[in-house]
């Protein structure tokens, strides 16, 4: 019989509502019957397209010998993407008391949502000094029963030592910090393999892009060697689906090699950015060819049929990881034929003896460019190939963060190779989130899937969606983006800012209240909610030269370095926000009947940083002064004229564009 999470919408959910647990989703409801039947609360917290919460599901949430243990709990599923802010305060928790995180997540509170155990995964039962999850459920549900006050003890001390908040450490963002971002990325550097640290290694694309526009500010060729390195290693490997395109979320070896076979929206659309990024600084057409294929996986795999994008496909194939990109030699050289397929295993690294448990992940590590084509046939035929298997379980959840970098992404890259179908695919994803995700009061909403919106929109929902509506006025200078930009930008700070204490809240002030509110400004994966929020508030200050957003956009970068100042090697998306303000910026009008072909030209090979343009038609005089109202003076005429700003002074109006002198 199925449980209560057979009627969620989320996919990571309903792959548990055959469970034997009596699974409840996150509500009252479940904490409401741990306080009536005076049981602790067993908190479990996943996605859909994690390799180890298969696992753990088919070791224990499938055994009915853990299912009776587990009834002396009352047993909620999270799946962390549709609540990314109870998976923040518990995720804090678990790390500060073991060291570590992960997923699955898995959590012991009380019925008042305290936690006093925690840790990732567990196997059913203690193998390799690795306690079970059946001799947890006993170990916990006997000192609950005859020494709860010690069992909470420790979860009381953590939980005061997380909630005591340090008083805010203000600082004046300078180009030092930048700098000394720089030089904790050069330390850290892989110089053999490219990316920061040991494995495992993660793409996190804003410190690739952090680094490129710092080569630009500033005479460090190591900045773009660092960032080259990595973009160009990370292609070369396993990471990379060769075939049809798309990365992994991660590698488990330090060469980029073996992947974390799942494929995230959100890593693939901000790689698209920066492989459109790289090409845009350096000219190279390889940095063009896996953007475009990254584009393509994209379209092609996450793009949902009613709009937007779906959030991943998973890691699992027949319950086998990976085993979807895996073949042997001899397999390929049955598909391609003796010749074919000798050439194509030389180039794609294939042995008889593989690469990963006896088999071959494609990859060009270690190889020239020679030889390799992005249209290879013999690549098609083997997405072709792939499709014969066991087709990967996708989440089709639709997340507006993650929807809102996609759009990003898509506009971008339509600026740098006027490709018209990524403009095509960015203002149809914008309004798809605008028909689809707000709610009756004008606010936004997290996720729509299977047809329904919910969850209240987050900081990173605001920030993100705010940052994309920019992108896209930049992309068509239609004053609608705009609007909305200034917009969600002002509701943004109504519910997220700290007043007191500097910065945003995760969650909005008459959010559901948790044990405690979090403030993330490191970066992960993603670029924290803080950091694009300075971002977007940056731009805007430009953009409208409104003192209103000048004012915020000072107050969160404020806030944002000194919350960087130990490791701002941590913080890249707000260092890039800090870059706006330290170097020199420029502001440019451009009035006439039509946007001048000249203007998008020189807009497509420079970078979109360190330059804010306005464009004023008869259709859109009206609406522009109203949320730029230092435009209302500029007159309009047929004939395009430039009006240039430069670090507070105003240059005379010219007709050609030649003569602003922009390099």
């Amino acid at each position: 019989m199925s449980n209560r999470l057979q009627h969620e919408k989320s996919p990571y959910l309903r792959q548990h509502k055959d469970n034997p647990v009596d699974w409840f989703p996150w509500g009252e409801e479940a904490f409401e019957r741990a306080a009536a039947e005076e049981k602790p609360i067993f908190l479990s917290i996943g996605y859909s397209t994690c390799h180890w919460c298969h696992v753990m599901a088919r070791e224990s949430f499938e055994d009915r010998e853990v299912a009776e243990l587990l009834k002396g709990f009352v047993c909620v599923k999270v799946d962390r993407e549709e609540h990314p802010e109870v998976d923040a305060v518990y995720m804090a928790f678990c790390q500060a008391m073991t060291g570590s995180g992960g997923w699955p997540l898995t959590v012991f509170l009380t019925p008042e949502k305290k936690p006093f155990f925690t840790g990732t995964y567990f196997p059913k039962t203690s193998r390799y000094g690795q306690t079970g999850l059946t001799e947890l459920l006993t170990q916990i549900s006997l000192l609950w029963r005859t020494d709860r006050k010690k069992l909470l003890e420790a979860g009381n001390q953590l939980t005061a030592h997380l909630r005591k908040q340090e008083e805010p450490a203000f600082n004046t963002p300078d180009r030092e910090l930048l700098l000394h971002g720089y030089r904790l990325l050069s330390q850290s550097f892989d110089k053999s393999f490219g990316g920061f640290g040991s494995a495992p290694k993660f793409p996190t694309p804003h410190t690739l892009l952090f680094l490129m526009e710092l080569y630009q500010r500033e005479p460090l060729p190591g900045a773009l060697h660092m960032a080259e390195t990595t973009l160009k290693a990370m292609a070369a490997g396993g990471i990379f689906d060769q075939a049809a395109g798309g990365f992994s979320r991660y590698s488990t070896d330090e060469r980029w090699l073996v992947p974390h076979f799942e494929k995230m929206l959100y890593d693939n659309a901000l790689l698209l950015t920066a492989y459109s990024e790289a090409f845009r600084v350096t000219g190279n057409p390889f940095y063009k060819d896996i953007a475009s294929r990254t584009a393509d996986y994209l379209l092609s795999e996450l793009a949902a049929p009613e709009g937007g994008f779906f959030c991943g496909q998973d890691a699992d194939g027949g319950g086998v990881e990976g085993s979807h990109y895996l073949f042997t030699k001899e397999e390929l050289l049955r598909l391609f034929g003796r010749e074919d397929g000798s050439e194509f295993c030389r180039l794609y690294g294939i042995t008889e003896t593989g690469n990963f448990e006896g088999k071959n992940i494609p990859n060009r590590i270690g190889q020239t460019t020679g030889g390799w084509r992005a249209d290879d046939p013999r690549l098609k035929a083997l997405v072709q190939y792939r499709k014969t298997r066991m087709r990967l379980s996708l989440d089709d959840k639709i997340l507006l963060s993650w929807n809102s970098l996609a759009i990003l992404a898509f506009a971008r890259a339509w600026q740098i190779f006027d490709s018209r179908p990524y403009l095509e695919t960015a203002v149809a994803t914008q309004k798809f989130l605008q028909k689809n995700m707000m709610d009756s009061e004008g606010r936004l909403l997290l996720r729509y899937c299977g047809g329904e919106a919910a969850h209240p929109g987050q900081l990173n929902d605001y920030a993100a969606y705010a940052l994309a509506l920019t992108e896209l006025y930049r992309a068509t200078f239609d004053i609608f983006y705009l609007e909305k930009a200034v917009h969600f930008a002002r509701q943004m700070l109504e519910l997220f800012e700290d007043s007191e204490k500097g910065g945003c809240f995760m969650t909005a002030h008459d959010a559901e209240e948790l044990i405690l509110r979090p403030k993330e400004t490191y970066d992960g994966a993603i670029p924290s909610g803080n950091a694009v929020a300075a971002m977007v508030l940056t731009k805007l200050s430009f953009l409208t030269g409104e003192p209103f957003f000048r004012e915020a956009a000072d107050r969160q970068n404020r806030f944002l370095a000194g919350e960087a100042r130990t490791y701002p090697a941590a913080h890249c998306f707000a260092l890039l926000a800090m870059a706006e303000s330290l170097y020199p910026h420029r502001e440019l009008v451009c009035t006439g009947a039509g946007v001048p072909k000249e203007l998008t030209v020189y807009l497509r090979k420079h970078p979109a940083q360190g330059l804010a343009v306005l464009f004023k038609s008869p259709e859109n005089e009206s609406r522009l002064s109203s949320v730029a109202p230092f435009t209302a003076s500029y007159p309009v005429s047929e004939r395009p004229v430039y009006y240039l700003c430069e670090n507070g002074s105003c240059h005379a109006p010219v007709t050609d564009f030649g003569e602003l002198g922009l390099s």
